[in-house]
């Protein structure tokens, strides 16, 4: 955590000084975990904003929190040992956190923040700024990404073709993962012809005979990794030719993510992927998948969204991807990676090195 942080709060810093800033308010999970280097997953893993707030100026640097989580970061974090002010308000009066942010900003300071309410808007330029990982937090993806990998082949490996259900095959990923430390934000569990004709095909507790797919988005510290596995019964089945074209796709737009390409031009190479096999515009039927580190993906991007902030951007070294290319019938490819100076160095590949499809007996 320490490592993270010494590396994260130079360039937050740097972020405030540039746009000429008294203070940098960070209210998202996302951003609140960046600058202190993973102090605080969100109690409420839905809820827009964390509980622990950030306060950054010339001077001082704050945690904003209620009195109810302030004991918890004391005592397992020792934030103030660490550099921090940690500063608490009631519970029962949230409209405290906004009136505790400004008193330690400076009733007229300008402020910037990832909360539009709060300050000056710059959401964009801070994803900008911490999508380039620091040397700790690539390590700390490498561990998440290996771990990940454990449990959906553990998972699929677990399956019984007409005997396993869909809710317990997703059990054995979010059991494996919070043994961890770290937690499926997203879980997607399904199989057979439910597979075969929706995109996401949550668990509804059925019985799995021919086909499984488990996709997981996981967040430890809170940093995310994406990937998914597909098992079939049969080496005809479908699935396998689907997936067989499919990577066509996975491979141009991997091709695509090399230092100094902005992201406008890796989507442009998805959507030719798609024409090449025949499916041209099937990038429309579902998410792509994209950057990803403090956010399940830092933004989203399509072919032809050009007025985006983000179409001209560049892909730098450092920077996580994990793209989700899939086409209708049940076939679907997605795993993360570091871009690297000489390519992409995958996070997420199985203990198994499987095919994109695994076969079982």
């Amino acid at each position: 955590m320490d490592e993270r942080r010494r590396a994260a709060l130079p360039r937050a810093h740097e972020l405030r000084e540039r746009a000429g800033a008294d203070a940098l308010v960070l209210t998202r999970p996302g951003s609140v975990n960046w600058v202190t280097g993973g102090v605080s997953d969100p109690v409420d893993v839905t809820a827009p904003r964390d509980v622990v707030w950030v306060v950054l100026t010339n001077e001082t640097r704050a945690l904003v929190t209620s009195t109810v989580e302030a004991p918890r970061l004391a005592h397992d974090f020792d934030v103030e040992a660490s550099g921090w002010d940690l500063v608490s308000v009631p519970w029962y009066h949230p409209e405290d956190m906004a009136e505790a942010v400004r008193s330690i900003a400076g009733v007229h300071a300008h402020v910037i923040s990832d909360d539009g309410g709060l300050g000056d808007d710059l959401s964009e330029q801070i994803v900008l700024c911490r999508m380039v990982l620091s040397e700790p937090e690539r390590d700390d993806l490498r561990e998440l990404g290996r771990d990940v990998a454990r449990a959906l082949d553990g998972a699929v490996d677990s399956w019984r073709p007409g005997e396993s259900r869909d809710t317990e095959v997703a059990s054995e990923v979010a059991r494996a993962l919070i043994r961890v430390g770290a937690f499926p934000v997203c879980l997607i569990v399904g199989g057979d012809d439910r597979l075969r004709s929706l995109r996401h095909p949550l668990s509804v507790g059925a019985t799995l005979h021919e086909a499984v797919m488990a996709v997981v988005v996981a967040r430890r510290g809170g940093l995310h990794v994406a990937a998914t596995r597909l098992a079939v019964t049969r080496e005809d089945d479908p699935i396998v030719a689907l997936t067989q074209e499919l990577a066509v796709v996975d491979d141009a737009i991997r091709a695509a993510c090399v230092p100094g390409a902005t992201w406008g031009s890796v989507v442009g190479a998805l959507e030719l992927g798609y024409r090449a096999i025949g499916h041209e515009g099937a990038w429309a039927e579902h998410f792509q998948g994209g950057p990803i580190a403090f956010d399940q993906r830092e933004f989203e991007l399509a072919p032809g969204q050009s007025s985006s902030p983000f179409w001209g951007q560049r892909c730098e070294v450092g920077c996580a991807v994990a793209w989700n290319p899939s086409v209708g019938g049940g076939a679907k490819i997605e795993e993360t990676y570091l871009v690297g100076e000489s390519g992409l160095e995958p996070l997420t590949r199985g203990v198994h090195e499987w095919e994109r499809v695994k076969v079982v007996a």
